[in-house]
């Protein structure tokens, strides 16, 4: 491997992104013009074009990973690293050379550290494995099942994370774009899907009961460091074109529903969606529609809140998203158009201000080129012991990014 980069400022306001809501669009007019800067990294001998806040640097990590996803930090600073391969990856500071921790058979999707143990969120359960800092390797044997969660086909990834409140919590998805599926006691244990769920450990026995519903595939989720509240991204349905509906950016709270797949929020109201026969469980006074969208078909992933003192001070409290991109083109929303008019791949970040949601706008683009083809796909989003933002790329580049701000000398302020 060997990479470089260099950048060249270019000194343009962000473009940006949808609007949300008309309560936004009058301190949208007033928030301050980002000026951003052109860097160029080279990834084993090619070079690739991004475009980057001005004042940081992007750099490629490694791309020695198969398959990477979600992506978390451990107290003791090292890096757990999800995967499509089946690879749960180790990686310390400088995070370059990554280790293969433990290897499962049923997509651990991402992980969470607690205490002494590591919970690794399957397609068809929770478990648990004995982890200590530095742990050359986990046995296999090693691992129990903490709860089961229904698996299948059809958005098979699960995320888990440690929330504020010490509990655990598992998101997973319907499995298509109608599926009658919802996180009901009258559905079928393989159809309670489509949300996010926080264990109970308060028997003898852990299980998962309902927190937020009515989520087609809400891969994405965290905390704001402030006000305590969870917000998760949200996968839309692909069956209304390329255009409908908008993917979102939810406020979930304590049994909130979000709608799907009975209701669709079209950028200004929420509209019955006839692909699905049944009632829905809840009318739609009781919808809680999203806080912000993002184009339909960007394929939201994962969500970090950035904490005080990380990333800049700018950044305090916002949320950054990965957007991986997916595969409809223009005009039907079909596979088979011209590849370069997907939704391209990026990092937005949502902007709060007192703890609310005020809008949408890019942070790093440049991951799809003019004929479509993408060499790098963000997935897994986490901010790290250093304050710089990490992320992960599954497709085109296999490979762990940080971003990081630059100091006047002209190196990161990320440890090295």
């Amino acid at each position: 491997m060997g990479y470089s980069f260099r950048m060249s400022l270019q000194r343009t306001p962000m473009r940006r992104a949808l609007p949300v809501f008309l309560l936004c669009l009058a301190w949208c007019a007033t928030a301050p013009a980002r000026e951003y800067q052109q860097q160029t990294i080279v990834i084993d001998g090619t070079e690739q074009r991004v475009r980057i806040p001005a004042g940081y640097r992007l750099e490629v990590l490694t791309t020695a990973l198969d398959g990477p996803r979600m992506l978390t930090f451990a107290a003791n600073g090292e890096l757990l690293i999800g995967s499509k391969s089946g690879n749960i990856y180790r990686l310390t500071p400088p995070y370059t050379r990554p280790e293969v921790l433990l290897q499962l058979p049923d997509y651990p999707h991402s992980v969470a550290v607690r205490d002494d143990e590591i919970l690794i969120a399957q397609t068809s359960g929770l478990y648990r494995a004995p982890y200590r800092p530095r742990q050359a390797q986990i046995a296999r044997d090693s691992v129990s099942l903490v709860a089961a969660l229904p698996g299948g086909g059809g958005h098979s990834s699960r995320t888990v994370r440690i929330g504020p409140d010490g509990r655990v919590y598992v998101s997973l998805g319907i499995s298509g774009n109608c599926s009658d599926q919802y996180l009901g006691d009258d559905y079928r244990f393989r159809d309670r899907r489509g949300g996010v769920l926080v264990l109970d450990e308060s028997g003898d026995a852990a299980q998962f009961e309902p927190f937020a519903a009515g989520l087609r595939n809400p891969v994405g989720f965290d905390w704001h460091p402030r006000t305590g509240v969870m917000y998760a991204s949200n996968n839309g349905p692909d069956h209304h074109g390329f255009e409908q509906p908008p993917e979102y950016f939810s406020r979930l709270t304590a049994g909130s529903f979000h709608g799907m797949p009975w209701f669709q929020f079209d950028g200004r109201s929420l509209q019955r969606d006839s692909c699905v026969t049944s009632d829905p469980p809840r009318p739609r006074a009781e919808v809680t529609p999203p806080v912000a969208t993002f184009p339909a078909r960007s394929a939201p992933m994962a969500v970090a809140f950035v904490p005080q003192g990380a990333l800049g001070p700018e950044f305090n409290g916002d949320a950054v998203v990965a957007l991986r991109g997916s595969w409809g083109t223009r005009p039907s929303g079909g596979a088979m158009g011209d590849p370069a008019t997907r939704r391209e791949p990026k990092l937005v970040r949502v902007l709060f201000s007192e703890g609310e949601a005020r809008g949408v706008e890019d942070l790093v683009t440049g991951f799809q080129l003019a004929d479509g083809a993408r060499w790098a796909r963000p997935v897994g989003v986490a901010i790290g012991p250093d304050g710089a933002l990490y992320f992960t790329s599954d497709s085109g580049t296999n490979g762990l990014f940080r971003l990081s701000r630059v100091a006047q000398s002209g190196q990161s302020t990320a440890s090295h």
